[in-house]
């Protein structure tokens, strides 16, 4: 039988104690691990690129050449390397410019993947017909419209065609997704009130920061389009905004103001691949600073932020 050692009641108590409260943190510490990588499960990726190395099957448009596909390519095979790692398991394609109005490559990747890829179409709001081109463009399974501002924002608001696309985008419960610069957001708050029932998400924070400061009165009139219930925004490529170097924690404070703005329900991480992998930057630094850094978001909060807006708005 084993010797008996002496120890006081006092003593026994007091590793009683800490022996419990240490199993407590060690509980706690699984806990917590288990609950982080339970947030990144079934994530969804709201915005991402894809573009093919055959520029023969599908070719570029004449506005665009090979030197400006950088990098080569970024095939579906290529991003799931990225992001099958880091949870992420649905993914928005966004068109991408090389192809402009020619959808091919994008079709045939959601084909490809049943279930995994959603899609934000490019349409030319200049040329005839555009609702019948919402109509045709939703029917194959888009479920949003990309608007890229290249100064001429000013010109949306009296646009017939952006009138009916606005329209049409809120008939079929679809969005309209402006790449826009901080200068634009009166335009598009003006846009907001005129079609007050149309979806918007708005892309990368409106750019605010892409200077390298976050200008607070670019910031406010950003949270101002809270206003308007059916506008969402993309808590996404950090890796161009602020200080523009991981782990990007500069950029807490605006995504906090943008949190006590909106709420976390219009809200949707993204990685904008892939520009977000090209060193210095990596996909995993760019979810877990939604994950793991913003430490004012429950974790309901941040399943909004992963999965559940970008569900609702792109994959319902």
């Amino acid at each position: 039988m084993p010797q008996h050692s002496h120890v006081s009641r006092r003593d026994y108590l007091f590793r009683s104690l800490w022996g419990g409260l240490g199993w407590a943190a060690g509980s706690a510490a699984a806990r917590c691990l288990a609950q982080s990588a339970s947030i990144a499960e079934d994530a969804i990726d709201a915005h991402v690129h894809v573009w093919s190395p055959d520029t023969r099957q599908y070719p570029l448009s004449p506005r665009f050449s090979e030197a400006d596909k950088v990098p080569a390519s970024f095939t579906p095979e290529e991003l799931f390397a990225h992001c099958r790692p880091a949870g992420v398991q649905r993914i928005v394609l966004i068109q991408m410019s090389f192809y402009e109005y020619d959808h091919s490559y994008m079709l045939e990747v959601m084909r490809g993947h049943p279930g995994v890829f959603s899609g934000v179409a490019l349409i030319d709001f200049r040329r005839d017909g555009v609702a019948r081109e919402v109509d045709r463009l939703v029917d194959l399974g888009m479920r949003g419209f990309r608007l890229h501002s290249r100064g001429d924002a000013a010109s949306w608001l009296n646009a017939p065609g952006m009138a009916e696309l606005w329209r049409r985008a809120g008939e079929r419960q679809v969005a309209v997704c402006p790449l826009i610069n901080p200068g634009d957001l009166p335009i598009v708050d003006a846009l907001c009130r005129k079609f007050p029932q149309t979806r918007v998400v708005v892309d990368h924070f409106a750019r605010v920061g892409i200077s390298g400061q976050i200008v607070d009165a670019e910031l406010q009139q950003l949270c101002d389009l809270a206003k308007h219930p059916h506008t969402y925004v993309k808590t996404s490529a950090f890796y161009a905004l602020g200080a523009k170097r991981p782990p990007y924690e500069d950029l807490l404070p605006m995504i906090r103001r943008v949190v006590d703005s909106f709420g976390p329900s219009r809200l949707m991480w993204a990685s904008d691949c892939p520009y977000q992998v090209q060193p210095p930057h990596t996909y995993q630094a760019s979810i877990d600073l939604i994950r793991d850094k913003c430490d004012f978001l429950s974790t309901e909060d941040k399943r909004w932020l992963l999965r559940d807006t970008a569900a609702k708005v792109f994959f319902a």
